[in-house]
Formats: structure tokens, sequence, C-alpha cells
């Protein structure tokens, strides 16, 4: 785990990859919308390859000529249904073969790993959620998760109370579970 540095003079974050480069932009981008907000899917595609077989979508994203080779445009998708289970929800995603990988924003609540000797048992999901949003030291967290195709992946975890560009933590390990999801997504 890492926090991400940022570039001088901008609070750009560096980002030595095109899916951490990918991950840090969605970041920024559900940061200018605020908190509370539902969950966000992006299609991530590779540039140079959108740039030229859908000019016009380019254009219209702003995409530059000469960036760099690998690079990965994020495309928002369609609006998570509401209420949908996130998991049922990912379930029934298929991406067609221009989508090299994808990736999602949502937020969360999360507790340090010290709280999990006081986390009562046999508690449903629903109890369970109660209980984590009632504990003192839980966290407010904006994850975002991506994946490519080749199961590569990507994390950036945003701390409701440090919320700037510089104290994102960054690593391929942070939401595992999230990061699966994502990656079966892309399977027959």
């Amino acid at each position: 785990m890492s926090n991400t540095p940022a570039a001088p003079g901008d609070g750009t974050p560096i980002a030595a990859t095109p899916l951490t480069r990918a991950v840090l932009e969605i970041d920024d981008y559900a940061s200018g919308l605020g908190w509370d907000q539902p969950a966000r899917l992006f299609a991530l595609v590779d540039t140079e390859r959108l740039r030229s077989q859908e000019p016009a979508l380019s254009e219209q994203l702003g995409l530059e000529d000469g960036s760099e080779t690998g690079a990965l445009t994020p495309v928002e998708q369609d609006e998570i249904p509401a209420g949908a289970p996130l998991d049922e929800f990912l379930a029934t995603i298929a991406w067609p073969d221009v989508v090299a990988g994808c990736a999602l924003a949502v937020e969360r609540l999360m507790l340090p790993p010290s709280a999990e000797a006081s986390m009562p048992r046999d508690l449903d999901d629903q109890a369970l959620a109660a209980w984590v949003a009632e504990h003192p030291e839980r966290q407010e967290v904006r994850l975002t998760v991506g994946v490519l195709r080749d199961g590569t992946r990507e994390s950036a975890i945003r701390l409701r109370e440090k919320d700037s560009a510089r104290e994102v933590l960054t690593g391929s390990e942070l939401v595992p579970g999230l990061a699966e999801a994502l990656r079966a997504t892309f399977e027959d």
C-alpha cells in the first residue's frame, strides 16, 4: 500500500502504469462529484484504438494525439440500478472485445483490522452493515478498482476525512474481492 505522490506543482498524481493512471483519473472524477454518490462503472479502452476507430467519440472526450503507448481511456457506463446488489449486478456484465478492462468507483464503510476481534458472530448482512455503520472506528472511503482482461489490477482508496489527491492510497491488492468480481466480468 502506498501513497501516490503528486507531480511537482500541479497536484496530479504520478502513476507508473496506464491502469494506475486510469484508476486515479476515475478517482479524481468521482472526487469532483462529491461524496454520497452511487457506484459508477467504467469500461477501460485502449486510447490509441479508440482514437483510430471512433474519431468523433475521441474528439468529444478530448483525447489528444500523442498520448503514451498503452494509455487507457475510462468510459462511464449506464448507471448501476439502485438497490441491486453489486455482486449480482457485476455477474450480469459481458464486455465486448474492444474493452481492455473495467473499473468501479464505490463508497463503503471500512473498519481497521483491530475491529475484527470485537465483531459479533452470526450476523446476517443487514445486521452486520448496521453494526459497521455504528462502529466508532468506521471510516467512509471511496474505493476505485480497475482490472484488465489479463488479470492485472489496481486500486485506489480515498478516505472521506482525508479527501485529497495527495492522500489517496494505491496498490494492486487493496480490494482483492472487488478486483476478482470485476475480473470475472471478462470470463466467457
